[in-house]
């Protein structure tokens, strides 16, 4: 059983940061996991915004956030984080973590099987 839940949504005005956390509670290791952000903007399609790997070594994103946003996971604490800097109303969204059983699934939505219930990010101008 996998279970996460994500923290750190809030509203900021543009250009500001934030820091989402997501704890992940796994019933086998937590490094056997591949761990992804994803976010939902009013009335449109989730869409993948950062990836990691097992190790944590090899991250992938979304080429809006590439630069602004820096992905994390801390496999000692089952915790994933996203560090997102220089914000603009475009990042306004239900973001939500999820993981995946092994490597490969990067930003697909389809490869990942368990999802947390949403922390919500809003950007004014």
């Amino acid at each position: 059983q996998v279970h996460l839940v994500e923290s750190g949504g809030d509203s900021v005005q543009a250009g500001g940061s934030l820091n989402l956390s997501c704890t992940i509670s796994v019933t086998l290791r937590f490094d056997l996991y591949a761990l992804a952000w994803f976010r939902q903007p009013p009335g449109k399609e989730r869409e993948g915004v950062s990836g990691i790997d097992l190790s944590g070594r090899t991250t992938y994103y979304a080429d809006s956030v590439k630069g602004r946003f820096t992905i994390s996971r801390d496999n000692a604490k089952n915790t994933m984080f996203l560090e997102m800097n220089n914000l603009s109303p475009e990042d306004t969204g239900m973001y939500y973590c999820a993981a995946a059983f092994g490597d490969g699934s990067r930003l697909r939505a389809a490869g990942y099987g368990y999802w947390g219930q949403g922390t919500q990010v809003t950007v004014s101008s």
